[in-house]
């Protein structure tokens, strides 16, 4: 499939191995599980973050290579089970962030063309995914714009 931005062709990845359970070397109790990804929630840690640390620390010692495998939920459904779901979704943060550097960039720098080309690209993906979360995660009345995007990452 091609990139969304240019007329090149992306690069293919590998795949994710197809597992229908857990490994049994994995023998971590689903609430424990839980319990975990709340409280790395609390520290301030995204879903992606969270996966990882369960991945690489784990619970009680033991890796969890999978929540989903594991548990049977996503990382963000038992966030959203516990209320501890953040504000804005992950991707579309991330973006924002992006765009709020390169938009301080160009103010200091207005003849970077390159740059300026990026940011177009970043707040055109932010609108597109603004428009995919309206209603659902976000209010049907939002719209992306730098100040707001500014206001939204200080919180």
């Amino acid at each position: 499939m091609a990139r969304m931005h240019t007329r090149r062709r992306g690069s293919s990845g590998s795949d994710k191995p197809v597992a229908d359970e857990a490994p049994e070397w994995s023998d971590v109790d689903a609430e424990d599980i839980e319990a975990r990804v709340v409280e790395l929630a609390e520290q301030g840690k995204d879903p992606s973050q969270i996966g990882l640390s369960l991945r690489d620390e784990g619970v009680k010692g033991v890796p969890v290579p999978d929540v989903k495998l594991a548990t049977g939920k996503k990382v963000t459904t038992i966030l959203e089970e516990n209320d501890a779901s953040p504000e804005l979704p992950e991707d579309l943060r991330n973006l924002m962030e992006r765009a709020v550097r390169l938009r301080e960039h160009m103010e200091e720098n207005q003849q970077d063309k390159s740059n300026r080309r990026a940011l177009q690209n970043t707040e055109s993906k932010i609108r597109r995914l603004v428009s995919y979360y309206r209603g659902d995660k976000l209010d049907d009345d939002f719209t992306y714009n730098y100040d707001v995007a500014v206001e939204l990452l200080e919180k």
